[in-house]
């Protein structure tokens, strides 16, 4: 069974920076399992959308509303996720969830898709004033 637990989140102005990161711990996933890693948030009152994902192989997929602003990265053991997140708005205000699946990458189109996800974590707030 995974664990996922993120952290990083906060309080910051327009323009402002922050770095969530997300520790991954149990289950059996390594390098020699595919398995794909994402950051969701979910806006008050709106649905989870996938912001960024990045799988085994290092491949990175980027939301459109995001793009250029903000970026995804692991170490090397897989077992640290991050999302850089630059140049903040309100309007990325939000609940921000670290989602993992085993045995499939994220490319498919469905890697937006928090259904398609069996692991979570508790989710740490991101506010921008």
């Amino acid at each position: 069974h995974v664990q996922l637990v993120e952290s990083g989140g906060g309080s910051v102005q327009a323009g402002g920076s922050l770095r969530l990161s997300c520790e991954a711990s149990g289950g059996t996933y390594s390098h020699y399992r595919p398995y794909c890693m994402a950051w969701f948030r979910q806006p008050p009152g709106k649905s989870r959308e996938g912001v960024a994902a990045i799988d085994t192989r290092g491949s990175v997929t980027i939301a459109d509303s995001v793009k250029g602003r903000f970026s995804i990265s692991k170490d090397n053991a897989g077992s640290t996720l991050y999302l850089q997140m630059n140049d903040l708005r309100p309007e990325d205000t939000a609940m921000y969830y670290c989602q993992m699946r085993l045995d499939t990458l994220c490319s498919g189109g469905d890697w937006g898709d928090t259904v398609h996800y069996k692991y979570w974590g508790q989710g740490t707030q991101v506010t921008v004033s």
